[in-house]
């Protein structure tokens, strides 16, 4: 169990600004990652391991990608008790992302909005943060990796296949997975990614550089996709089809949405952006329980959106995922959340 109680560390970073938290937040791992004061939110990690798109995962918990875009924090989160950590979104060149203010707490919801915008520092930086990691060097099973690629704000959406090509390659030795992530709200027109002739295109054109890139580095990297919970049933199919028809590993459902239904009246509710926290829940496990139904059994599929509890980490389950992510629940919650999660999914199988 970590030191100090999450309750006192939220009431002091929920008085600051959003943005500025979680710079500070991330400063704060970075700083105290593989030291004695990372006992201050360290905690056992849950043995729950399974193996899914022939990788073994410690358990079924990881953390979602967008809290620590530039893969600065990856042994501190990695204390925290996952079972796989995801860092990025990371772009080719370093952007910094849309105007401020670009982030906002909806406390009555337990939610966030955000429009961030992949703000990062590019790729050549976060592959120097991802080698400087220590994870895979610590005795017993190391936890796993997953490098989230995008494309730059500037790129043309008719070029954004180089974007993710180019992505691909950096980061595919450092990766234990890499995702494309097409379901950001926050990119212009990246979600038409997500269209049945763009997204045929694109994950084309990812399965054959992977083939390339298998051959070169004699090892093949599983690749997911990261779509978007404001899809209706036929869309899903599309996506389901084309997923199985470029031989992708698995699918991470879902992103945030840009529904505003469930918080309607709140303070900031009307800011543009993606919605992420409780409201998310919902759309999330029907997009979760839509794939399931259309890819069959055995496909991977990694649920995340509305964890706030260990109950929502089973509704995802339930719903259909092998595996779940957090990330606003991580924020409202704290690390508490991880174990508890972990321990609700390993002693309900």
């Amino acid at each position: 169990m970590s030191l100090i109680p999450y309750a006192l560390s939220r009431a002091a970073l929920f008085r600051m600004d959003p943005e500025a938290a979680h710079d500070f937040t991330i400063d704060m791992l970075a700083r105290t990652q593989n030291t004695l004061l990372a006992c201050a939110y360290s905690q056992p990690r849950v043995e729950d391991p399974v193996t899914l798109a022939g990788l073994h995962f410690p358990n079924r918990v990881g953390m979602a990608a967008g809290l620590d875009k530039n893969a600065r924090c990856i042994d501190g989160l990695g204390a925290m008790g996952f079972g796989f950590v995801e860092v990025g979104t990371v772009t080719p060149l370093p952007q910094p992302g849309n105007p401020k203010p670009r982030m906002f707490r909806l406390p009555a919801a337990n939610a966030l909005i955000n429009r961030m915008g992949f703000n990062n520092d590019g790729l050549d930086a976060f592959i120097a943060n991802v080698r400087r990691a220590t994870f895979r060097q610590k005795n017993g099973t190391p936890m796993l990796l997953g490098l989230n690629i995008g494309k730059n704000a500037a790129t043309p959406i008719e070029r954004a296949t180089d974007d993710y090509l180019i992505g691909l390659a950096c980061v595919y030795p450092h990766a234990d997975y890499v995702t494309i992530n097409i379901s950001s709200p926050n990119t212009k027109n990246l979600r038409a990614l997500q269209s049945d002739e763009a997204l045929d295109g694109l994950l084309g054109a990812i399965a054959a550089k992977r083939e390339q890139l298998a051959q070169q580095h004699g090892k093949r990297v599983t690749v997911f996709v990261k779509i978007a919970p404001d899809l209706d049933e036929e869309q899903v199919n599309v996506i389901a089809a084309t997923l199985l028809r470029h031989g992708m590993d698995g699918v991470i459902a879902t992103n945030t949405t840009l529904s505003r239904e469930a918080v309607q009246g709140l303070e900031h509710a009307a800011e543009a952006g993606g919605l992420s926290g409780a409201p998310v829940l919902e759309a999330s496990n029907r997009v979760i329980h839509q794939l399931r139904a259309a890819l069959g059994r055995d496909y991977p599929i990694i649920g995340v959106g509305g964890i706030l509890s260990a109950a929502d980490a089973l509704s995802k389950i339930e719903a259909g995922a092998d595996l779940v992510q957090i990330y606003t629940g991580l924020i409202y919650q704290g690390p508490e959340l991880v174990k508890q999660a972990a321990l609700a999914i390993k002693n309900k199988r």
